[in-house]
């Protein structure tokens, strides 16, 4: 084999293996156990403890390689998603802070007590400690290019805001039964609304099938992946994987002998560069004229 056809099937198998050794992580919390833990895509531990001494974890956020996780004490802690500690207290004085939710460079937390969504940078800097007020005990966030959707445990709704905090609906959807967790696809909106069912509904509002997954075990939080939804079963301690179309089961307990696990957050795929593509290309695109030369 000439150099020449050698130097493209390696710079091709470069390529090709920036595809194959990229993949997806679950991360965890654990409330009893204070912890977070690292999962791959098909439940395999990679670390069950990747950070510990934690303070009743619930609320957990990515944002590129950093991780944000709320606790009961009042804080937002950042670590490296290798478990290192960036900030234990990167912003302190809350008030039992549950969700998390990143856009660009902006963190919004919801206080559980008080009953607001603030407001900081993901460097920790307060942008607004009352952006949403006069919530009813919210809990998980999600947000949707410039929309923002809060579950609010005591009045068993979903509130619709923007990112800057001016109300669009504060009932979207009512009549649920203690909603915890949120999570959007496209124009689908995933609750856990009651304590053994996610149901979808529309992101205006409409309801699609409030028993979309039926049988859990005190649903949390949902995420999604793909074409695949990961829920936490707080009193089975496990996380289950759903199809994303239909709600079927591929696997209800697809990690297990978690303790008190609440929030997740699912890191995703990160994309091939620009120059592995370009490498890539050039290598097969050598091996082409190759076998082409050879059957000329």
């Amino acid at each position: 084999m000439s150099s020449k056809v050698f130097g493209g099937l390696f710079v091709a198998l470069i390529g090709l293996g920036s595809f194959s050794a990229a993949h997806a992580q679950i991360f965890v919390s654990n409330y009893y156990e204070g912890s977070v833990g690292e999962y791959n895509l098909d439940g395999t531990a990679i670390n069950s403890s990747l950070i510990s001494g934690l303070s009743y974890p619930e609320g957990i956020a990515l944002s590129g390689s950093d991780l944000f996780v709320a606790g009961f004490n009042g804080t937002i802690g950042e670590y490296t998603t290798s478990g290192a500690v960036i900030n234990a207290s990167l912003i302190s004085g809350l008030n039992d802070p549950t969700g998390i939710a990143v856009s660009g460079s902006n963190l919004f937390v919801s206080n559980h007590i008080n009953n607001t969504i603030s407001e900081y940078t993901t460097s920790g800097t307060l942008e607004n400690a009352s952006l949403i007020s006069g919530l009813d005990n919210p809990d998980g966030i999600a947000i949707s290019g410039s929309d923002l959707f809060v579950a609010n445990v005591a009045n068993n709704t979903i509130g619709e805001y923007t990112t800057s905090g001016t109300a669009i609906n504060a009932a979207l959807i009512s009549g649920l039964n203690e909603p915890i967790g949120v999570a959007i696809s496209g124009s689908n909106l995933f609750v856990n609304s009651s304590v053994s069912t996610v149901g979808e509904y529309s992101t205006s509002g409409t309801t699609t099938n409030s028993s979309f997954i039926p049988g859990l075990n005190d649903p949390i939080d949902i995420a999604i992946s793909g074409s695949d939804l990961f829920v936490t079963n707080f009193e089975g301690n496990t996380i289950g994987e759903y199809n994303l179309v239909d709600g079927t089961a591929i696997n209800a307990s697809l990690v297990s002998g978690l303790d008190g696990p609440t929030f997740l957050a699912i890191q995703p795929v990160p994309e091939p560069s620009a120059w592995a593509m370009v490498l890539g290309a050039l290598g097969l695109l050598a091996l082409r004229r190759k076998s082409h030369r050879a059957h000329g």
